[in-house]
């Protein structure tokens, strides 16, 4: 999986324009980061950035934004309603997918010491990067905001974890604080009532804060306080979350207004639920729910699982469809329309290039029939391949969705996960095949006017063949997989879909053969044959045992039919 992160730096700028714009600008110098969102304010005096890309080009960006904010804001001239120490303020990274949170903890950290070192920026360390526990709180790394700093770093306690000199720089650039927190789920629960006051009764009972503690647990009580005076509260039921009641002009109902601010703890799915079941204690209905702003994709798809797990229904389903259950669930559309591809962040961000998996059946064939020698055989054979997976995954599939069969939901579940997780890996192939072939190509392009591009032209040539060979392989290797699945589905699926699993394993051998030819033609274009002798003896073992394979299955597809 993709390693993706996002950072949200506020800069201490909301009112010019050439500045925010070249802020952002020099941000968007770097290949791999995306944009997402410029909120500037000018109240406040700051501008809310947001962007997302892969970790190392994420740091860059945040670094080449902090080299611009230093560059064209003086602090010494500042005034906002925000709280501030710097011209970038704060520099949070966030974990989107395929990265932990103290992963991304160890770059906020390399990347603070790098603001210090490379541009003289002093800096804090807050939230999940914090070095010392108070620190985890941003307010206590801003404290006295930027007038205070000089008397700070001149503090052995209250100094920057990076930093301890006072300058002309830091006069000029103030204190950066860098973080790294998990991401923060913004979620409006619709409720059928114009009651502010019921819908902020819901939001203390389920908030981790919860409400201030009364005597004899009443509304009204006298206010409950410690040995030390201090206000005694009862917490909600929602680890990681804040909230509050209002009501909506536009909507003309009341909301329990959240921030998911640890998904972990709290998935939005269980949010749902426990907003849903506090409501209606209290006499009220969750009528839906409003994704405020973007979303990872791990937040839907989890909850999408969670309420097919709960209809006892298949979750070997396209990502597509468990997006889809997960909207219908929580009625995200209550409102107005959800549109996962405006809304999920891993969306937003992929590559809008179209491969070959992504044309229709219609294009996948002409294009492989057109005078191009790629598509060629090795992505036609992880295309049969695919269409083995697919077929047992739906036989699976049908046969959790049987009458009578609901006992046995689990079983066929767990075999169609794994179905559709060849169907996405052959997917892929179908592409990662014409990629070698290309890439093989270039190399035929490389300069050969000197001895030495010679020889790096032969190099890279050997090594490219060399891929070509492997990547068929891996096409025969994953279609392999889809056998056992067939042979299970063809012995205890729905007997109504027998032929359907005895398709399935022929497309699937159809694919490991082809795919085996294709590893066969590559390695005889090696000079060196000696590095491709172990993938030519694992390709004819695969093909033995695909055959072997095979005949069950059509041995059990056939007592089937003629039963």
């Amino acid at each position: 999986m993709k390693k993706i992160i996002e950072c949200v730096p506020n800069y201490s700028e909301g009112r010019d324009k050439t500045v925010i714009d070249a802020i952002v600008a020099a941000i968007e110098t770097v290949e791999g980061v995306k944009v997402l969102d410029v909120d500037p304010g000018e109240a406040t005096n700051r501008t809310v950035v947001t962007f997302v890309g892969e970790p190392e080009p994420v740091c860059e960006a945040a670094f080449r934004g902090a080299v611009k904010a230093q560059e064209l804001i003086d602090m010494r001239r500042h005034h906002g309603a925000h709280p501030r120490s710097g011209a970038t303020d704060v520099l949070p990274l966030i974990p989107v997918a395929g990265i932990t949170l103290e992963e991304c903890a160890q770059l906020a950290r390399k990347l603070a010491q790098r603001l210090w070192k490379e541009l003289g920026i002093p800096c804090y360390c807050y939230e999940a990067a914090a070095f010392k526990p108070e620190r985890r709180n941003l307010a206590v790394c801003r404290e006295g905001e930027y007038e205070a700093l000089q008397e700070k770093m001149a503090s052995t306690d209250r100094k920057p974890d990076f930093g301890d000199a006072w300058n002309e720089t830091v006069a000029k650039a103030g204190a950066t604080n860098v973080g790294a927190r998990n991401f923060l789920v913004a979620v409006n629960f619709n409720l059928n009532t114009t009651s502010t006051r019921r819908a902020m009764a819901v939001a203390f009972d389920v908030r981790e804060k919860g409400r201030k503690a009364r005597e004899g647990g009443s509304l009204t009580g006298k206010l409950l306080k410690d040995a030390d005076g201090k206000q005694i509260w009862t917490p909600g039921t929602l680890k990681g979350t804040k909230a509050i009641g209002w009501y909506i002009d536009e909507y003309g109902i009341a909301q329990v207004s959240m921030n998911i601010t640890d998904i972990d703890a709290t998935p939005l799915h269980v949010a749902f639920e426990e907003v849903s079941r506090a409501a209606a204690a209290r006499g009220l209905r969750v009528t839906g729910a409003e994704i405020v702003g973007l979303v990872p994709k791990k937040v839907l798809v989890e909850a999408g699982r969670f309420y097919l797990e709960r209809q006892q229904r298949s979750l070997g389903i396209s990502e597509e469809e468990i997006i889809k259950i997960a909207v219908k669930s929580m009625s995200l559309d209550d409102l107005k329309p959800f549109k996962p591809q405006e809304k999920v962040i891993e969306y937003l961000i992929a590559d809008k290039k179209q491969g070959l998996a992504q044309l229709t059946l219609e294009g996948f064939t002409r294009e492989t029939a057109s005078e191009s020698a790629a598509p060629g055989g090795g992505s036609v054979s992880a295309a049969m391949g695919a269409f083995g997976a697919a077929l047992a995954t739906m036989v699976a599939n049908l046969s959790a969705h049987k009458r009578g069969w609901d006992h046995r939901w689990k079983e066929f579940s767990d075999v169609a996960e794994e179905g559709q997780q060849l169907v996405d890996e052959l997917l892929h192939l179908i592409d990662e095949d014409t990629a070698a072939f290309n890439r093989i190509m270039d190399c035929f392009s490389l300069p050969k006017n000197t001895e030495e591009e010679k020889a790096a032209r032969a190099k890279a040539i050997e090594e490219a063949t060399l891929y070509a060979a492997q990547v068929p392989l891996q096409t025969m290797e994953t279609a392999l997989k889809a056998l056992p699945l067939a042979l299970q589905m063809a012995r205890s699926g729905n007997p109504a879909s027998a032929s359907d699993a005895g398709v399935a394993a022929l497309a699937a051998v159809a694919g490991i053969r082809g795919a085996r030819l294709n590893v066969r033609i590559n390695i005889a274009g090696l000079t060196d044959k000696t590095p491709a002798l172990p993938l030519l003896a694992r390709a004819d073992a695969i093909v033995a045992e695909a055959l072997a394979l095979e005949t069950q299955v059509l041995t059990e597809v056939d007592a089937h039919i003629d039963a």
